[in-house]
């Protein structure tokens, strides 16, 4: 019998009741007749000597489910002569099979809300075994699926918000248990793999998960997944993952018993179920495999199905998985699938179960990715092929050995465009794409920069990827360090693309497919097509080796004269962005300027397109902004400006709209709805309109080559006129801006006079930004022509000079003095006070007074920390000052503060 053999591959020992052997590993015992009423039991199943489960048997073709009632009934009906040697749980055995031969379900009696499910072979004795151990060490949560129901709170801290979505929407899933699939979309360089690690580590030390197989795309990425494995640390004692679990590549003497994370490619799987010889080696004929038709797979005792208990999918969209999905169906465990594009046969076999969403505009919105644009090159013979005369002399090229030789051709040769670098090859062609390429890439491509920028050329195959990198050297000028071919044919490809990351001088690329998913190249900036591309995941996926953002010091290292990576370009030579499937960027109007956009925001006439262009262009200026300048944009916005653009983005996503059209009884209406609610946070803040306008000219320069200057006039006498008007827009400044200016409020409220040094740094930067572009030496030269008589001069001027020039301005001095010298005539009167009241300083002392004092001139203030900085340092900092002033270090340093700054 069928069911016979599953059993005996399982590696149970299959016996009559008359030659029951209750010392084999595991015994399913034949034909056993039940308590009256209960009828007779096609199989009892012993492990260790005692009755732990039951088999229906029936004919193939059966529909199992329609028979559980029995197993349920033989569970609950053991004949006396078994009943004390039996496990049970709630009076029933835990562990019920219902099998045709074809097919097999499983239900096990520790899971909570137990239920029937399909296995694809029995399980072996000693699995069974271990579920009943797990089951007596923690009865409470005996099984994984009742373990992942006390799973502790996530630590958020390392996380990005769409890995949070994603791992509570897995482990969600995992408690309703509605679905044995999950897929988590999530763009491209989003963490898709840091989110896998975060919840394997989760499920192994929480959720009583023992092994996990981590399917990789390529196997040339295993290596660089064992190394996120790796380098992961855990949240709760910053232990590496590595340390706690064992992570190894799947070879044939690889599937260890220590092994807990098991990474390989589905290929390589399929090999290792079949017994056959599994390499750790890179084997393209293996891991590119590609089936004709979709693979059976057979019962393998050294890989049963029960080895894992989660199986992750990275790249979870590709066509291949349809045809090994025999593979995925194999394993009794969890699947979880990872992927930037999925498609209807994605989505399909994960049963439409799409636990978290999160877009490529999305991820632009958070500065995960950067915004991308659009050029196309445009040939003659790229659109419409060409024609060669008979008679005329061609070179040909063996396919095989690449043997070039000179023939005539026989009759007239014509070609089409699709023939294009598979049957043709035409030299012409490739070099006036790339010649168009260089001679536009510092004028129109990437205006302005003088170094290549990154580039990756995707080639149709390597003879064409061979004719690219040949003529990129030609076109450029350059040596072989320069460009290089990145295929699996190439010499070293694993060295050429470490090269291409952190090389400054291995400036383009030429790949067919190896570069074409799940590689990191962060310094990448243009993605060059030379090859047409059908399959929206996959232009989707070589579209994105170009989004991932890189911070501004790792990426000047290698492209110098760029000052921060803030968007890509695609370079399109074949028509692959004219594809019905290509979303466009979200920059969609780059002719409207930012306060045009600004202006239609405010007076919400912004259309869908320009909705988006404003997304683009506020998350561009995020990734130019420093730190404490995007703090400031927030605090204006009063919420974070990654929240208000996130939400730009989400009013022009299509899935989205179409939630709001659903059910409107104005769809059109709905989705202006949805657009104006995103746009307000912009709309109702003239403020934040006005200090983006400000940020933005502050971080973008115009040089002007095109008008020659002429000389007007020149001479040292200073213009009154200009003066005049300066003091007048700073009075007019202050008034206006009178409630956002922290030191304008300090000084005119009686309560608190003291200027920080922070309110004052926030000051000189918002007046030195565009119109403005005031510094305290150029008021200060201003009021000394209105203000003559009431001015002291100075060569040099600091930044606390502004607390003078406010304390003047608003009307509490009467005489416009350095803010350096006015602390010191004060410290001069504190100490002749001080010397008056019977106190005298020792040489010692003096010397930290003196230096406190010199802090406070530069630095409107002095505080305890101050004193661990340079030059405290030289004399013990904190303690030095404790140990040489005493006991009135403390009272000293407040003193100094508040007689001298007040």
């Amino acid at each position: 019998m069928l069911i016979d053999r599953q059993l005996a591959d399982a590696g149970w020992s299959v016996q009559d009741k008359r030659d029951l052997n209750l010392y084999e590993d595991g015994v399913a015992c034949r034909e056993v007749v039940m308590k009256p009423g209960h009828g007779r039991a096609d199989y009892l199943l012993y492990v260790e000597k005692r009755v732990v489960g039951v088999i229906e048997a029936k004919s193939a073709g059966t529909t199992l489910s329609g028979v559980e009632w029995q197993s349920a009934m033989y569970a609950e009906g053991l004949p006396a002569e078994v009943r004390l040697s039996a496990l049970t749980v709630d009076g029933r055995l835990p562990f019920v099979f219902e099998a045709s031969g074809t097919e097999t379900h499983f239900t096990n009696g520790y899971d909570p809300d137990a239920r029937a499910r399909r296995i694809f072979n029995f399980p072996k004795p000693s699995s069974l075994a271990r579920i009943l151990r797990d089951a007596e060490a923690e009865p409470e949560s005996p099984t994984w699926r009742a373990k992942v129901r006390h799973l502790p709170e996530l630590d958020v801290t390392p996380l990005r918000p769409a890995q949070i979505t994603s791992i509570e929407g897995i482990e969600r899933s995992l408690v309703e248990q509605r679905f044995d699939r999950s897929l988590v979309q999530m763009a491209t360089g989003a963490g898709k793999t840091y989110t896998a690690v975060t919840t394997a580590y989760r499920l192994m030390k929480y959720g009583g998960f023992r092994r996990i197989l981590f399917l990789v795309d390529r196997n040339n990425l295993a290596d660089q997944t064992i190394g996120e494995f790796g380098t992961y640390r855990t949240p709760d004692d910053g232990r590496l993952f590595t340390e706690l679990y064992a992570v190894d590549k799947l070879t044939s003497a690889g599937l260890a018993s220590s092994s807990e994370v098991v990474i390989s490619t589905i290929q390589r799987v399929f090999k290792a179920i079949k017994n056959e010889e599994v390499t750790g080696e890179d084997d393209p004929g293996l891991d590119d495999y590609v089936p004709d038709a979709p693979v059976t797979v057979a019962y393998s005792s050294t890989l049963p199905p029960e080895t894992f208990d989660l199986v992750i999918v990275d790249e979870a969209h590709r066509s291949i998985y349809g045809l090994w999905r025999g593979v995925l169906e194999y394993f009794d465990a969890h699947v979880i699938g990872l992927t930037a594009t999925p498609g209807k046969q994605t989505f399909a076999f994960f049963r439409q179960n799409l636990v978290s969403e999160y877009t490529y505009p999305q991820s632009v919105a958070d500065r995960v990715n950067v915004d991308f644009d659009l050029y196309r090159i445009r040939t003659e013979i790229s659109e419409k092929g060409g024609e060669i005369e008979a008679g005329t002399i061609v070179p040909k090229v063996d396919r095989r050995t690449r043997i070039e030789r000179l023939e005539a051709i026989d009759e007239d040769f014509e070609y089409t465009h699709k023939q294009l670098d598979r049957a043709v090859t035409s030299r012409s062609q490739i070099r006036l794409v790339l010649e168009t390429f260089r001679d536009r890439l510092f004028t129109e491509i990437f205006p302005g920069r003088s170094e290549v920028p990154k580039t990756l050329i995707f080639a149709k195959d390597d003879a064409h990827a061979e004719e690219i990198v040949t003529t990129v050297r030609e076109v450029f000028g350059k040596g072989n360090d320069f460009a290089a071919k990145i295929t699996y044919h190439a010499k070293d490809p694993r060295g050429q693309l470490k090269a291409f990351r952190t090389s400054p001088t291995l400036r383009i690329a030429v790949t067919v497919d190896m570069i074409a998913t799940g590689t990191d190249v962060k310094p990448l900036e243009c993605v060059f097509f030379m090859r047409d591309v059908r399959s929206a995941q996959y232009f989707e996926q070589m579209k994105g080796r170009g989004a991932r953002t890189i911070a501004p010091a790792d990426f000047q290292a290698l492209t110098p004269d760029a000052k921060a990576k803030t968007r890509f370009v695609i370079v399109d030579a074949v028509g692959v962005t004219e594809h019905d499937f290509v979303d466009p960027p979200l920059n969609r109007d780059k002719s409207m300027p930012l306060k045009k956009l600004l202006d239609k925001a405010a007076a919400l006439t912004l259309t869908e397109d320009e909705t988006a262009t404003l997304a683009s262009r506020l998350a561009k200026l995020e990734l130019e902004l420093t730190p404490a300048e995007r703090a400031e944009l927030d605090e204006v916005a009063g919420v974070p400006v990654r929240d208000i653009v996130r939400g730009l983005v989400d009013a022009v996503e299509p899935d989205i709209q179409a939630r709001a059209r659903a059910g409107a009884a104005d769809p059109d209406a709905a989705v202006a709805a949805l657009l104006e609610r995103a746009v307000r946070p912009i709309a109702s803040a003239p403020a934040l309109r006005g200090r983006i306008l400000e940020l933005r000219a502050t971080h973008d320069r115009v040089i002007d080559e095109v008008n020659r200057d002429t000389l007007l006039d020149a001479g040292g006498v200073v213009d009154p006129t200009r003066a005049t008007s300066v003091v007048k827009s700073w009075r007019a400044y202050l008034d206006e801006h009178r409630d956002e200016i922290t030191a304008v409020q300090l000084l005119t409220e009686a309560r608190e006079q003291r200027v920080t040094f922070a309110d004052i740094q926030n000051l000189a930067d918002r007046i030195s930004r565009p119109p403005l572009n005031w510094t305290p030496e150029v008021i200060w030269n201003a009021y000394e022509v209105t203000d003559t008589d009431r001015v002291r001069r100075s060569e040099r001027h600091t930044l606390t000079d502004l607390v003078s020039l406010l304390r003047y301005t608003v009307g509490l001095d009467t005489e416009l003095v350095p803010y350096a010298e006015r602390v010191q005539e004060r410290y001069a009167a504190w100490l002749a006070q001080q010397e008056q009241a019977g106190t005298s300083f020792s040489p010692l002392e003096r010397w930290w007074l003196d230096r406190m004092v010199e802090v406070i001139a530069s630095s409107a203030g002095i505080s305890t920390e101050d004193l661990d900085e340079a030059p405290f340092t030289e004399r013990g900092g904190v303690d030095g000052a404790l140990r040489d002033l005493g006991d009135h270090a403390e009272s000293i340093l407040l003193q100094l503060n508040t007689e001298l700054t007040a």
